[in-house]
Order: C-alpha cells, then structure tokens, then sequence
C-alpha cells in the first residue's frame, strides 16, 4: 500500500500522481479521520498515563489510612473512557485501512498517464515471418499435428481448457525446462511453491480485497468466506516467502524463480478471436522475483526484462518490448515492460512477460523489511516480479511463426534436445 505519510504530506502531489490510472480521488475524509485517529491516540494515551499514575499511588494512600473509593469510582470512569477510546480509534482505523488499501501504487515518475493507447513500443527485435503460402492459425496447425485436443480439454474442464497430446505435450515441457535451464545459469533459486494459497498471500500481493473476483475460491463451507483460493500467479506466492520477516542486507538481492500453472478466473470476458490457449483458466509459466534494497530496484528490473527477452531471442521469435501507461499497469505496480510476441493470424502482439517493479507497496502491506548494516535500522525491501516466460502464447507463436508450407512446423533449436525431434509433422 501507499505510506500515508506521503499524503499527509503531499496529499495534492499524490492525487496528480494517481490520476494518472484513476478518474478521481479525494483524500479530504482519509485526512480527517487520519486526524481523528491521532486525536484519540493522544487522549487514550493520556487517560492511561493517569490510570497508571494513580495505580501507583493507591497503595500509599491504603497505607496512610486513607479512602480511596472516590479515586477507584475514579478509575472505573477513566478505564469506561479508554474503553470508549479504543473502540473509536478501531473504528477510525478500519476506515483508513479500507481506504488505503483500496489504493494502487503511484505509478513512477516517468510513466504516461492513460490506457493501452498510451503504451509506448521501446524496441522491436527480429523481423515479422513472410509466407509464400497461405499461413494457418496456431488452432488449425496444433489440431493437424495432434498437438492440442481442445475438444476433449473443454469435456474435461469446460470452455477455457485444453490437454497437450503427444508431441504437443513434449513441445510444452520443453519451453517449461528452457526457461528453468537458463534461470539456473543466471543465478535464480527456483522454487516450486503450493499451489492454494491463503487469503493473506492475495492482500500482501495488492490483488485483494479489490480483485478477489478474479481468482478461483476454495469455500471452507463453514459459512465464514473463502479463505484459500488457486494463485493466479507464482509471483502471489513468491512475494509471500519473506513476509513478516526482517532480512539481512547481506542476503539481499533474493533471486527466485518458480514454475506454476496460473489459474483465472477471466477467460470468458475477453474478445472471441482469443481463442485456443491465447486466453484461458489455466496456463503454464515460469516467474522471476526480486526482493532488493530500495536504491537496487531499477537495476533489477532492467536485469530481469533483458532475461526475458534473451529467451525470447533463444527461441528466435518476433516480438517488441513496450513499456506500459499508468491505466495499463497493474495496481499493485509502478512501473511495467510488457515484452509481446507476434501472432501471425490474429495480426498482433500477445504479451508472454510483463516485468514490473512494485517498488515498497508489496513489502508494506506484508510487513518485509531488511535492516542496513550502516545505521542499524529496518527498511522496507522493493519487490520486482517478471514472468520468465509464460507458455500458452510461445507455443501458438512457435507454431504460426515457424510453420512451412507442408504444414510442419520447425522445432526451435534450443528446444529440440528436449522436443526430440527438428521438425514436427
């Protein structure tokens, strides 16, 4: 979440900042009862200090012999008071914690206001394919090559799911063993986290309360509310692992990647030529994270979108890095790279990473600090999260970018020892 001593200080310079993704925001009633909570803080505080006082003098009083039922009555009233006081003040602090953590980050200083309009294309690498032949879609090459059974994936889960078959199936854990390969070349710890998750991992990574209707729950039918639900993300996970802790500077940066299905709750809101494994309830990928000290963050972002993109490059695709408007951000981030392969067939990118820096938002909502050698104190750590790489637009990609005129498809190099095979037919 934001620190609200930034708007006690600045309320207007953050309103500006966070206009650039929202249509309005007013910190007028935030301010108030930010008021009202220190106010109560400061007589709670005082009333106890007066207790504590006269509770150390009652026994010298009973000592002298004198009456102390007047200064007892006293104390009741006084503690009726605190009582008062504290459920106020609980009051007061539900408010602004429901306030607050309604928030999105403030989007960096060099990000665009607006939406995917705004976005902005950094660089292109490679060149789009060319065909001498009419091109299929990645659904017509993976049905012809026995690759994907969509029909028997939406029996099995309904529309929004499919199963790898054979070659298919290889095709896929090969991308899924490159990126851990070149992950463990690079440093990265890999981890391979629980799949359900409980509610405190989706608050600490900024996708709840506001986006808890994205997200599969797992009733406990006790009639209190889901309280797990499936991670969409390994990054909901990931940025879980040192939550509440307090991390030496000399283990900073952590470096983790981990290998998950993502599950979502989102494929039937979106376009119909989205079809196949563009935009689906599960999906295969392999994530980045970072916890770093606060002035190491921008290094790190721009290491992990040039791991991305190397992958890319490995596998020889087409595609283009862009980097994000505020409106096109997610509102845990503040600021995003998205890098996007080329679809032949749908005459567009699809994003198979987004790389984004967090910076202290994460770490403040799940308390994750690191204490500096130099003063002794704890500070919050940044958290950057980058998927390294997501599988279910590679493979179409692969497919309608290296098909041949017969129908086959070339097996990117890097894949074959995995594939088996150069060509698939």
């Amino acid at each position: 979440m934001i620190d609200i001593n930034l708007i006690r200080q600045d309320p207007e310079g953050v309103r500006q900042a966070l206009l650039k993704r929202m249509d309005e925001i007013d910190f007028s009633e935030l301010l108030q009862w930010d008021s009202e909570r220190r106010e109560l803080i400061k007589k709670g505080d005082e009333l106890r200090a007066r207790r504590n006082k006269v509770s150390e003098e009652i026994p010298a009083m009973k000592k002298r012999g004198e009456d102390v039922s007047s200064v007892l009555s006293e104390m009741r009233t006084v503690s009726d008071q605190i009582k008062e006081i504290d459920a106020q003040l609980a009051e007061v602090e539900k408010r602004i914690k429901r306030f607050m953590d309604s928030l999105p980050n403030i989007p960096d200083d060099d990000v665009l206001p607006g939406g995917k309009e705004s976005n902005v294309v950094v660089r292109e690498w490679g060149e789009k394919p060319k065909f001498d032949f009419t091109p299929k879609d990645h659904m017509e090459l993976a049905v012809s090559l026995g690759l994907v059974d969509y029909e028997r994936g939406a029996k099995l889960g309904g529309s929004g799911f499919w199963v790898y078959t054979g070659l298919g199936a290889r095709l896929e854990w090969a991308l899924l063993n490159y990126f851990v390969q070149e992950h463990l070349k690079a440093g990265y710890e890999f981890i391979l986290p629980p799949h359900i998750l409980t509610y405190e991992c989706g608050y600490t990574a900024g996708q709840f309360p506001k986006f808890e209707d994205d997200v599969f729950h797992l009733e406990t039918g006790e009639g209190r509310g889901f309280e797990q639900f499936l991670l969409p993300t390994a990054e909901t996970a990931l940025v879980n692992l040192h939550r509440n802790e307090i991390i030496p500077e000399s283990e900073l940066p952590k470096r983790y990647f981990a290998y998950t299905p993502c599950y979502r709750k989102e494929a039937g809101s979106y376009r119909a030529q989205e079809r196949g494994m563009i935009r689906g309830h599960q999906f295969n990928k392999v994530e980045l994270f970072q916890y770093t000290k606060p002035e190491d963050s921008d290094a790190a972002l721009e290491e992990m979108i040039n791991m991305a993109e190397r992958l890319v490059q490995g596998l020889g695709l087409h595609y283009r890095v862009s980097k994000l408007a505020a409106r096109d951000v997610s509102a845990s981030m503040a600021k995003t790279y998205d890098i996007e392969v080329w679809i032949p067939s749908m005459n567009e990118y699809k994003e198979v990473s987004s790389a984004s820096n967090a910076r202290d938002y994460q770490a403040r909502r799940g308390s994750i600090r690191f204490r500096r050698l130099e003063t002794g104190k704890t500070e919050l750590v940044h958290t950057l999260n980058a998927s390294g790489l997501a599988t279910s637009r590679l493979f179409p990609a692969i497919l309608e970018q290296f098909q041949q005129a017969d129908g086959s498809v070339v097996v990117p190099k890097v894949l074959r020892e995995f594939v088996g095979v150069d060509v698939i037919r």
